[in-house]
């Protein structure tokens, strides 16, 4: 979300597929069953079944960073909102922002009916890392929270992917903080296969800061693959219409990332310094990019304080807007490609990049990163446990943060807890907090050596306004 309402609370921020598949079924998560065409990560795209997966959607958190709501909990408002999107012809939303104990059966039901995925952001305002100080936030506190959220959708057939982190990195200066960013994808993805759940993708969704977008593409790439992303993706506001391919440069990032290796698709998109028209929908889904792209999510849904938004909600009522109606067309005459698009299968792991002015990751060399903290490791054998919500006490000042460097491959999943009741093949049911000891060899991956020096301070302090990234503009 534009500012970030993945990483800061108020208090911390100063520191801190055009072929939609057949119809789903959510799995419930406690008792549902049946098959679902779950999407799948092959090569650089995006896979429902053999079908290419282009993500066509939009962002969804009615109500903004000024209130840490969940919309997947919220049944009538999630009702009232999928009659909207199955008018625009989405097949994905986005939501920054969900509370890991409660339920969400409903929601993910209706979405799958609609033939919609989530994408969400595991990240919460009380729950995130703290740009200052990334050692110290990146704690058990702050992972048994993520855990919990992915035991909490990881049953859902509709859950599309997880993001690890929004716009950690805003500037050159935070750039200090990558490594604990992939870190928490690297745990993230331990998690899910130590507990027996599909594979479900997780990476990270970045700013769009021209200095080391590319940089971070490359670092959440590079390294062993338990290290590695499942997928990128950046938030990119630079198409304002009336524009074109070439003349806002799309051009050009196309080429850039042309030998890309992983996913890569646009987390929030669409400038508002004109008035919309969504040119930009042509391109994504067009030659023009498929082959490097795998789609992209509309900002946003409602129209909040940061004057985007395709619709205003007014208690039950939704008057739709002609960014609404402009939208729609372009998803209306621009489907996605048929076959895949030009995708890739070949593809190589990233070189990681260099220090210099604008990355600056020298306490972590080429593709080091910081171990689990100390006592995190437990979850992997015993489950999360229940979620914190959105009313706990939150993590940033836990204690307990990450001191030690971690081993490459030190993040693979060698065996399956022996408590998991999740299933690498499907989404059955589990809640991923069962007091039975599990299987030692995942935990005990997590090969530990000395740190050569801890960071504790990332950046400056980071300003308030950094929330809904007015900066990103």
């Amino acid at each position: 979300m534009k500012g970030s309402i993945a990483i800061a609370a108020a208090t911390a921020a100063l520191a801190s597929a055009a072929a939609t598949p057949a119809k789903l079924e959510a799995r419930a998560s406690g008792t549902s069953s049946g098959s679902v065409p779950t999407v799948t990560v092959k090569g650089n795209a995006f896979y429902a079944g053999d079908k290419r997966f282009y993500i066509r959607g939009v962002d969804y958190q009615p109500g903004g960073s000024s209130e840490a709501k969940d919309p997947i909990a919220d049944v009538d408002g999630c009702k009232r909102d999928v009659e909207e999107f199955k008018k625009l012809g989405i097949n994905t939303v986005r939501v920054y922002t969900v509370d890991n104990s409660a339920n969400h059966d409903e929601c993910m039901s209706a979405l799958a009916d609609a033939g919609i995925y989530l994408a969400l952001d595991v990240n919460t305002p009380k729950y995130s890392l703290n740009r200052a100080e990334p050692g110290a936030s990146y704690n058990k506190v702050y992972l048994q929270s993520l855990f919990a959220t992915v035991d909490a959708f990881a049953n859902y057939d509709n859950t599309l992917l997880f993001f690890s982190g929004n716009e950690v990195i805003n500037d050159d200066k935070t750039t200090s903080c990558a490594p604990y960013v992939k870190a928490v994808t690297r745990d993230l993805r331990q998690y899910i296969g130590t507990r027996g759940y599909r594979k479900i993708p997780v990476g990270y969704s970045a700013a769009d800061v021209e200095s080391n977008r590319f940089e971070m593409a490359q670092y959440m790439n590079c390294g062993t693959d338990d290290q590695r992303s499942d997928f990128y993706a950046f938030n990119d506001y630079s198409w304002c219409d009336p524009s074109s391919f070439t003349k806002s440069g799309w051009d050009q990032k196309v080429k850039q990332y042309g030998d890309y290796s992983i996913p890569l698709f646009l987390s929030e998109y669409g400038c508002n310094t004109n008035k919309r028209t969504f040119g930009a929908v042509k391109s994504i889904y067009d030659q023009d990019m498929s082959a490097v792209y795998s789609g992209g999510l509309v900002y946003e849904y409602s129209v909040e304080d940061s004057g985007y938004g395709l619709v205003k909600i007014n208690g039950n009522s939704v008057t739709e807007n002609d960014d609404f109606k402009a939208l729609q067309q372009m998803y209306k005459d621009n489907p996605a490609p048929e076959g895949d698009g030009g995708a890739k299968t070949d593809g190589k792991a990233s070189e990681c990049p260099k220090n210099s002015d604008s990355w600056n990751v020298k306490d972590f060399n080429g593709a080091d990163l910081p171990a689990m903290p100390d006592g995190a490791e437990k979850y992997l054998k015993e489950g999360a446990g229940k979620g914190p919500g959105l009313q706990g006490s939150g993590s940033q000042q836990a204690g307990g943060g990450s001191t030690t460097t971690a081993q490459p491959g030190s993040g693979s999943v060698t065996g399956v807890a022996s408590n998991a009741s999740g299933s690498s093949d499907s989404g059955s049911s589990s809640s991923g907090s069962a007091d039975a000891s599990g299987s030692a060899s995942a935990a005990n991956s997590l090969i530990m050596g000395e740190m050569g020096k801890a960071p504790l301070v990332c950046a400056a302090v980071v300003l308030v306004s950094s929330l809904f990234g007015a900066s990103l503009l």
